[in-house]
């Protein structure tokens, strides 16, 4: 058996290319007392991780030169040394990039194989559905029948966010950054999408695709768009703040601006509010429940672009910080 590690070679100065990851040959783990070796089977690749990149303070650590990279991953138990779990149980939680790791449990929590497919629970079971739930509820505070206009819509949150509201009766519209996507996002429920990319003039479209206003703004992007869905917000809108992957990759030289239109939040007495998923257990566990549920019945959609081996993880990093990714983006690390 071979232990393969993406690790972090050097911090990048704007755009993200493959000359900051290295691989690395590691000897196999083996578990002390009280741990366990996971067989990493899927790893997720999130854009959160390009700020990890960066040698600054935030809510999670930087990555650190030489180490291997961290991040959501589906793994079953090969090894256990008197650890919180059994040999062949199915664990999903924060781990790192690479074939096998060894934990003592701390951060990682079983999961059912048979509700969905494994990759679901780094996608629509795991933070990205938790984050569309939470944002909507527990920031957005959502109401049945509004009106929700969400950014990078067929994305790994964006397409969970409008499938919810569109369960709860709310006229939904979004944006994406390609024709076969903003198809996708209609086959889903959604009652109007546009391509912000083609668009000629992004206010007009953001306007027509939400008739009666905007209630709820699930930002995940930035830039334009986010201006033009400032200007069309109604009475007491509100705007969980995501994510603004359109600034990820911009240097302080060259950030753009921020959006210019800002005091219609005041006349609006519209409220915008950043928030962290994890600040929001209770939430998470209740949509775990409630997506498997509607998985289930036929109400909850997923699409996934799926990566082969554990040396495309940084490709698929690059791409999906490009846009290139249709939905959420994986690794497939190892078979079962």
């Amino acid at each position: 058996m071979s232990n393969n590690q993406i690790v972090l070679k050097s911090r990048p100065d704007g755009w993200v290319t493959n000359d900051n990851f290295d691989h690395v040959a590691a000897d196999m783990p083996t578990a002390s007392d009280g741990q366990m070796v996971l067989k990493i089977l899927y790893l997720s690749v999130d854009p959160y991780m390009r700020g990890r990149m960066n040698d600054r303070k935030s809510y999670v650590p930087p990555f650190q030169i030489g180490e291997p990279l961290q991040g959501g991953v589906v793994a079953k138990v090969v090894e256990s040394n008197g650890g919180a779990h059994a040999v062949g149980t199915y664990l999903s939680g924060m781990g790192l990039w690479a074939n096998y790791m060894v934990t003592d449990g701390e951060g990682f929590n079983p999961i059912d194989p048979n509700v969905a497919p494994l990759s679901y629970h780094l996608g629509v079971l795991g933070m990205p559905g938790m984050t569309a739930y939470v944002g909507l509820k527990g920031v957005g505070n959502l109401k049945e029948g509004e009106n929700v206009f969400v950014s990078a819509a067929s994305g790994a949150v964006g397409q969970v966010v409008g499938q919810i509201a569109k369960n709860m009766g709310c006229h939904v519209a979004g944006s994406a950054g390609a024709d076969d996507k903003v198809e996708y996002l209609k086959e889903i429920g959604f009652d109007a999408a546009f391509n912000y990319k083609t668009t000629e003039n992004v206010f007009k479209s953001v306007s027509d695709a939400n008739p009666k206003g905007i209630d709820v703004y699930f930002e995940n992007v930035g830039g334009p768009v986010m201006e033009a869905a400032i200007a069309c917000l109604n009475f007491k809108a509100r705007i969980p703040l995501c994510g603004m992957i359109a600034n990820y990759n911009s240097t302080i030289d060259d950030m753009p601006p921020g959006p210019r239109n800002l005091p219609i939040l005041i006349g609006q007495n519209a409220k915008m509010e950043g928030f962290i998923v994890s600040m929001y257990p209770e939430l998470c566990r209740e949509w775990v429940g409630i997506g498997a549920g509607w998985i289930k019945e036929g109400k909850l959609k997923y699409r996934e672009t799926i990566a082969e081996g554990i040396e495309s993880a940084p490709d698929a990093f690059i791409n999906m910080l490009k846009g290139k990714n249709f939905g959420k983006q994986v690794v497939k690390v190892a078979d079962e």
